[in-house]
This record gives C-alpha cells, sequence and structure tokens, in this order.
C-alpha cells in the first residue's frame, strides 16, 4: 500500500521576472512532490504582476485549473507558495481535489522523517500552529489525518470543531520540548567543561551532507537522494589525522522559504548548531541553481543569528560538477566529492587548519613513563610533534590545544 503513490497537479504564480529562478523553485517543488510519495502529472503555472489576494492565481486560471481537474482526476493540488486560509477556503470551494501549499508539504514530510521523540514533537507543533487559523471551513479534510500527502499529522481529532483542543496541546507540546531542551542544555554544558571541539554540517537539503558525516565518522545516519532525508540531529565523534577527536553533528537541511512555523519550531534543534566552533557548509557543486542554495543557507544563518560562526565551505559533488560552477569569493571553501576517500583525508587536513586558527599553541614536557599523558595529549589537543630527550627522560610535546 505504502508504494501507491499520489497523483499531484502543481501550480505557481510568476510574480518577478527572473524565469530561471521560478522554473528551479517549481522543479524543487516536483522534488518535494517525489519526497512526499507523490507523482506529478502536470505543472500549471501563471505570470503574474502580484498574487491573487483571494485565489492565488487569476480567475481566468482557476477556470483552466478547475477543467483539469475535471479530466485528470488528481489526489491533490500543490501550490508552489504558501497559501492564506482565505485563498485556501475560495480554491477549496471551486477545484474538487484537496488543496495544499509548499509549507503544508514540507510539513507533510517532516511528519514522515521524524523519528525522535523532540523530532515528532516539533514537527506536530509546526502543524498545529499552520493548521490553527486554516480550521474554518475545511469541512471533513482535517478530521482525517493520516491519509496522503498534507495530511500525515496529530491523528484522527476532529480538528476543526475544537480549537481549544488545539491550543492546549500547542501548550502541552511546548511544555515537553523545554524538558528536553533543558537535557540538550546539560548534554551541551558538559561538552563545553571538557573543551570538546564542535562541528556541525549544515546546507541546503540533498546536499550531501549526511553522506560525508557517514563516511567522516564511520556513522549510519539515513542517506538517499531526496530532500530532507536527515531530520533529526546526529553527532558523532570524528578522528582527525593528528589523532584530535572532535564532535560533528549532522543536521536537518535548510531550503528556500522554509516555512516561519518550522524555523521556530527547530530552533531548539539548531542551538547545536550554535554551539559549534566550525560550521561546514556543504553545497552541492553539480545542482544548477548551487548559487542561490548557497545564499538561502546564509539569509537563514542570520535571521537564526548564527552568521558569526567560522564557517568553511565545502563545495561536493565535484565528481559531477555542473559546467557554470565558480566558487564563491566570501568564504575560505575547498572542493570534494564526499565518495572519494583522498577528498575527505583532504577535508580533514583543512579542518584541523581551521581549528588551528582557533587554538592556543602550547608546549609541555611528559615523563617517558606517563603513557596515559601521551594519549590524552593525541585525543584532546592536536599534537604537532613529540620529541624523547635522552638527557632528561622527558617527551617534548608541542601543539595546539582548544580553550573554549
Amino acid at each position: 500500500m505504502e508504494n501507491i503513490k499520489e497523483k499531484a497537479i502543481l501550480v505557481g504564480c510568476q510574480i518577478d521576472q527572473d524565469d530561471l529562478r521560478f522554473h528551479y523553485s517549481m522543479e524543487e517543488l516536483a522534488s518535494l512532490t517525489h519526497t512526499a510519495q507523490g507523482e506529478v502529472l502536470l505543472k500549471v503555472v501563471q505570470k503574474r504582476e502580484k498574487i491573487h489576494p483571494s485565489t492565488y492565481i487569476g480567475k481566468g486560471k482557476v477556470g483552466e485549473l478547475q477543467a483539469l481537474v475535471e479530466e485528470l482526476q488528481p489526489d491533490v493540488v500543490i501550490f508552489n507558495d504558501e497559501l492564506s486560509p482565505s485563498q485556501l477556503r475560495n480554491l477549496s470551494s471551486v477545484i474538487d481535489a484537496r488543496i495544499i501549499d509548499r509549507t503544508q508539504l514540507i510539513l507533510d514530510i517532516f511528519a514522515q522523517r521524524a523519528r525522535s521523540k523532540e523530532g515528532k514533537l516539533q514537527v506536530e507543533l509546526a502543524q498545529l500552529q499552520y493548521l490553527l487559523p486554516r480550521l474554518t471551513g475545511q469541512g471533513t479534510a482535517l478530521s482525517r489525518l493520516g491519509g496522503g500527502i498534507g495530511t500525515r499529522g496529530p491523528g484522527e481529532t476532529k480538528l476543526e470543531t475544537d480549537r481549544r483542543h488545539i491550543r492546549r496541546r500547542i501548550d502541552d507540546i511546548k511544555k515537553q520540548l523545554a524538558v528536553i531542551v533543558n537535557h540538550r542544555d546539560r548534554y551541551r554544558e558538559r561538552r563545553k567543561k571538557n573543551r570538546t571541539f564542535q562541528i556541525a554540517l549544515i546546507g541546503y537539503t540533498n546536499a550531501g551532507k549526511s553522506t560525508l558525516f557517514n563516511r567522516l565518522t564511520v556513522a549510519d545516519a539515513f542517506e538517499q537522494n531526496l530532500l530532507f532525508a536527515t531530520l533529526d540531529p546526529l553527532t558523532r565523534k570524528m578522528t582527525l589525522k593528528s589523532g584530535f577527536t572532535t564532535l560533528v553533528t549532522d543536521t536537518v537541511g535548510f531550503i528556500q522559504d522554509l516555512p516561519t512555523t518550522l524555523i521556530a519550531a527547530f530552533r531548539s534543534t539548531l542551538e547545536e548548531v550554535k554551539e559549534a566552533d566550525l560550521l561546514l557548509h556543504v553545497v552541492d557543486a553539480s545542482n544548477p541553481d548551487y548559487e542561490q542554495h548557497e545564499q538561502t543557507v546564509h539569509q537563514l544563518l542570520t535571521e537564526l543569528e548564527m552568521n558569526h560562526l567560522p564557517q568553511l565551505i565545502v563545495y561536493n559533488k565535484m565528481d559531477s560538477v555542473h559546467p557554470d560552477f565558480v566558487p564563491s569569493p566570501k568564504f575560505d571553501s575547498i572542493q570534494i566529492s564526499a565518495l572519494r576517500k583522498d577528498d575527505r583525508e583532504r577535508l580533514k587536513e583543512r579542518i584541523e587548519e581551521e581549528m588551528i586558527k582557533q587554538m592556543e599553541p602550547y608546549v609541555r614536557y611528559v615523563p617517558a613513563g606517563d603513557g596515559k599523558t601521551l594519549s590524552r595529549l593525541k585525543q584532546e589537543t592536536i599534537l604537532t610533534e613529540c620529541t624523547f630527550d635522552e638527557g632528561t627522560q622527558m617527551y617534548r610535546c608541542s601543539g595546539f590545544s582548544n580553550t573554549r
């Protein structure tokens, strides 16, 4: 049953003159639909000076869409922008198919992908905050959540009849999330005390973060050519060439027009990023829209007040690089393919170089018999030199240590 794909018509309204960017946006909507187990039958697009306030697209285009829905019998019609409650209501009254927007589609994918208790709670919170102003006039559509695209969510409650129930549930989820956040804060404090160097992998969805994460840390994060393959953050140890051990966190992918309810809901998850000593910003160099993806991530980092953190751009998928690719001159960068071992080793060396910029140099003399201290220096600092002095029977160790 799970393999039965729902048929979808995609609808987009182009209000600026950038044809290429609009084309990529519609392609991304198709990819999101595929990720949500949907099959795209047709794309309906319209150029307008501004979005129609009551129906998103013009009245004539609505008539055209009505006819297409009658002819093709899709399960769902997906709009490329967030629809206002009145637009959703007006379109639902004239089009005989379930109507969802880009935001609801993304929330739906998140509902499928969430694995941890926190991830599930955050998705439910975002869905409920999205649904609350849109309950009036939805009929029975919201009573049977769990059916198809755009309906996976909080369960079979007659949501439209009980706003108070939703508000109570929102308060309850916020309390549960606060407990989880406090728990994670304590973990972070412990890591700070241990002076652990923390690296966060960030980037546009499907840039190859999980693939890189798995190969750098020998972990088992879910990796697939789908948007939002990773939702819950994972943290694993990574050992560098010098022997120094760092912590690496794989995070949820960023996306253009990420729903504001999701930014708010996942703020606590992204707190992991806030505590990082270094951001590895992974960019898919094979994607024709890589530049826009890069800008979207920078914009979201600014919104989340994380743009001050040290950052290294990792241009990934260079084995299938786009012919027009040019690296950004604004940030330090490295070009790799996560699938190539020698490229990953180069990246590890580069990470050490970036780390050393933030560390303090040290020199320490260790007695010949103190193997425990030597082992700790190798794991907890970047040990660049260790020589034995026969006269003093001491090791002279020098390198760099994390002072944060």
